[in-house]
C-alpha cells in the first residue's frame, strides 16, 4: 500500500508540475517591489512528507482536519479556495529570492520556504539579506540554489488540501501557507 501511494503521489506530482500560471515575471522596472511569483514549475501537490526536525504545532489556530478559506495567491485558483488542513507546524518561514540551479529567470519574493528546508541550517533563524542554500524542491531548480532571505517570521505554517477555484485536480499536501493566509471557512 505504501509503495502504491508513493507511485500515485509521484504520478500526481508529474501531472501537476506543468500546471499553474505562466505569467512572465521579469520585471521591466527594477525599482518595483510588486513583482509576482512565477509558480508554473511548482509541485502543487506533495507526498505530505515533512522535513526532518519540523515540529507539529502545539496549539494551532487551524488543526489538522479542519477547514479554512485560503487568502493567498501563491498559485492560480488558490485565493478563495476552501482548504482542509493536512498539517500544522511551528517554524520560521522565509520569503526568498533565488536564481534556479537549473538556470532561468531569477525568482523573487517566493513564499514560502521553511527553516527545515535550508541546507545545513543553523539553530537560530536567518535574517533578511542573508544567503542560504535550499534543499526545498517546491519548484524546478529550487533544490541546491543559493537564495537571499527577503523576510523571516516565526509562525505556524500549514500544509493544505484544496480544489482550485479555477477548476482542475484537487491539490494535496500543498506546502506552505501561513496562518495569516487563512481565514475561517464562510467568513
Amino acid at each position: 500500500m505504501k509503495k502504491q501511494l508513493a507511485v500515485l503521489s509521484t504520478a500526481i506530482i508529474f501531472a501537476l508540475s506543468g500546471c499553474g500560471n505562466n505569467t512572465n515575471h521579469e520585471n521591466e522596472n527594477k525599482d518595483s517591489s510588486q513583482e509576482e511569483m512565477n509558480h508554473s514549475d511548482m509541485n502543487h501537490s506533495s507526498s505530505g512528507e515533512v522535513p526532518e526536525g519540523l515540529k507539529e504545532a502545539v496549539n494551532p489556530a487551524y488543526e489538522a482536519g479542519t477547514k479554512a478559506t485560503v487568502k493567498s495567491d501563491h498559485m492560480e485558483g488558490m485565493n478563495g479556495a476552501e482548504a482542509t488542513i493536512s498539517g500544522a507546524f511551528d517554524t520560521t518561514v522565509y520569503a526568498i529570492s533565488y536564481t534556479p540551479a537549473t538556470g532561468g529567470e531569477r525568482v523573487t519574493n517566493h513564499k514560502w520556504v521553511i527553516h527545515e528546508e535550508i541546507k545545513n541550517a543553523r539553530d537560530k533563524p536567518y535574517k533578511s539579506g542573508e544567503e542560504v542554500t535550499l534543499k526545498a524542491d517546491h519548484m524546478k531548480g529550487m533544490k541546491g540554489a543559493k537564495a537571499k532571505i527577503d523576510s523571516a517570521q516565526q509562525t505556524t505554517v500549514y500544509m493544505i488540501d484544496f480544489t482550485p477555484t479555477t477548476g482542475g485536480e484537487k491539490v494535496k499536501n500543498h506546502k506552505w501557507v501561513t496562518e495569516s493566509e487563512l481565514s475561517d471557512s464562510g467568513h
